[in-house]
This record gives C-alpha cells, structure tokens and sequence, in this order.
C-alpha cells in the first residue's frame, strides 16, 4: 500500500505535514497505533469518527508531546493531577481534565472535559512535535473492532481512507492507557489500561475511586468493545470450557500460562505466565483468530491485579455478546 511508509525522519515530518493540512495519520504509541488528526481542527477530527464509524458520543484522547502544551488543551490542572504528570508522563496514563475554549466540542463529544496524554513512543513524540499541534487520536481500527498493535493491522482494516500509515514495529504495551478522571480531592478509574492503578495509589498516596454512574465520560467505556468478529467467551472453569466443546465443536482455547493435556488447540498468550506478556500479545492474537476458521474461542481469566485489571477489562468487552 502506497501509505504505509516505514517511521522514518523523512516520513514523520511529511506525516507531520498532513497532520497540519488536515489530513489522517495512522502512527505508533508504545500501547496502540493511534488514528491522529489535528486536535484543534474540527473537519479533521470528523474525518476521525467518520473513517472508524465511531458515535459522536464518544470523546477522543488529546495527545501532546510536552507538558508545557498542556496549557493548549486544558484550562486548569490540580495538583493530584500535576504529580502524576510528573512521575508518569511520557507514558500510558490519560487523565481527563477541565478542557481549554481552544478544543472544539467535537473532540470531546460536546463535554467540558478532555482527556490528554503524553505517549511514551519516539515516533509519537516526534510526529506531534513537527506537526506543531496536539493530535486527537483514537485506536486506529473500525469501531469496536480488535485495537490494532501493528501498522499491518491498520493498513488490513482501515486502508487508504487513512493519509499515512508510519510503521514502526509492533507496540510495547499492547493495550491502551489508563484514564483517569482528576479532580480536586478525587481521582476516579475510568478505564484500566497500560499503568498498573497500583502505581498510582502509591504516588498520590490515596485510592483511586470507581464512577458511579455510566456516563460515557472517556474512550473505552461503552459496554462491548475491543471484539473479534469470532465470539469469544471469558470462561471461569473448565466446565465452561467442555460446555462450548459440546455447543461449538471446535473451539481455540487462549490460555495465559501453558497448559498440556487439553484436548482441542491452545494458544498460550504467554510461555512464562507474565501478565505484561499477556497484554502485549492479546489484540494480536484476537486479531489473527478472526483469519482462522473457529466457530467460537474460549478465554481463561488472569488475576486481576497490575495489569492483569486491564486485561480483564478488554477481555469482559470483547465478550459481550
């Protein structure tokens, strides 16, 4: 495909140039490829929710490459919210903040909050330096789809409605950022993602709180999201497991850690039992099931603790049904 060029100097600043004449940038972060369009301009982040199908409902993450740009995007910071930009930026930690006059509703689905963060990828920080504009930029896949973690991904479901696609390797984490919610005196978990909430609680020295009702206030809190078109069951026991067989007949059995003698296929989604190897691989490997020829895929839980919260969190949306 003529757009999917490698990361390279050369192709970052021209990616930079069709950022600032408007245009669509598919590009690298160390937990998803990103959809990038300039923050500020409200036709091109159209053009964002067109080309995914995404609701308008939905805000878009603002990202920036610096956080003396925060002023760009949000009019106040508190300080829960200072020193988690200190001890966490760059890096997969989103936090959702009164936002400036300077973001237009469209970005933020009409809310007074934006949702900003400093990605933790070379490529990333680059291509928002030289475009000279905060970049709103949502997972790079049709809506509610498997979030990409390779440029081949994007180039396989997005295609040419996307300008440029830089390619550089697959990503790091592998599911996306923490949002968090920062107010004065109270920081709430929208979303698990790529920072363990553990960390967090240790630098503000505080908990972090659940929302207490459903708004959909950031990316990834609808329902049923992150899905293969395979269904897909999270199974508590191997009784779920043989009831699927006796439904489905074949049936793709993900495991975090190697298993031996189960009958049908397994894929391990990690060979040490590593819940960080586990997020890394898991989009992957839902990606690539939907090329294979299984009725249905079984999936057995992670503890739920680091980033074993985050992986859950993908895995009870992809399963709904």
């Amino acid at each position: 495909m003529k757009n999917l060029l490698p990361a390279s100097e050369r192709n970052i600043r021209f990616a930079a140039e069709v950022i600032r004449r408007g245009g669509l940038v598919a590009f690298p972060t160390e937990t998803v490829y990103g959809l990038g369009a300039d923050a500020l301009n409200p036709k091109a982040v159209a053009r964002v929710y067109e080309v995914k199908g995404r609701p308008r409902f939905d805000p878009l993450i603002v990202h920036i490459s610096s956080a003396d740009h925060l002023s760009l995007v949000v009019d106040d910071v508190p300080e829960d919210a200072r020193r988690l930009i200190k001890e966490f930026w760059p890096g997969p930690l989103t936090l959702v903040l009164k936002k400036s006059d300077r973001v237009p509703p469209i970005t933020t689905a009409g809310l007074p909050t934006v949702a900003v963060r400093m990605p933790d990828h070379p490529v990333a920080l680059k291509l928002i330096e030289y475009s000279g504009r905060p970049i709103a930029a949502p997972s790079a896949n049709p809506f509610g789809y498997v979030s990409p973690t390779s440029a081949e991904q994007v180039a396989e479901t997005l295609g040419e409605r996307v300008d440029v696609i830089l390619d550089a390797g697959p990503t790091r984490i592998g599911v996306e950022s923490t949002i968090l919610a920062v107010s004065e005196g109270k920081v709430l978990l929208l979303r698990p993602g790529g920072l363990p909430v553990e960390e967090v609680e240790r630098v503000l020295g505080k908990r972090v709180e659940l929302p207490r009702d459903g708004r959909t206030v950031a990316p990834g809190m609808l329902k049923k999201h992150y899905s293969p078109r395979t269904p897909l069951f999270l199974i508590g026991d191997w009784n779920d497991y043989f009831r699927l067989r006796a439904r489905y007949g074949r049936v793709l059995l993900l495991s975090p850690k190697p298993i031996w003698g189960v009958e049908g296929e397994v894929v391990h989604l990690s060979q040490r039992g590593d819940v960080r190897e586990v997020a890394q691989n898991l989009f992957g490997i839902l990606y690539r099931i939907d090329k294979l020829d299984y009725p249905a895929v079984a999936v057995l839980p992670v503890e739920e603790e680091g980033l074993g919260r985050a992986v859950m969190n993908r895995l009870r949306k992809a399963s709904v049904r």
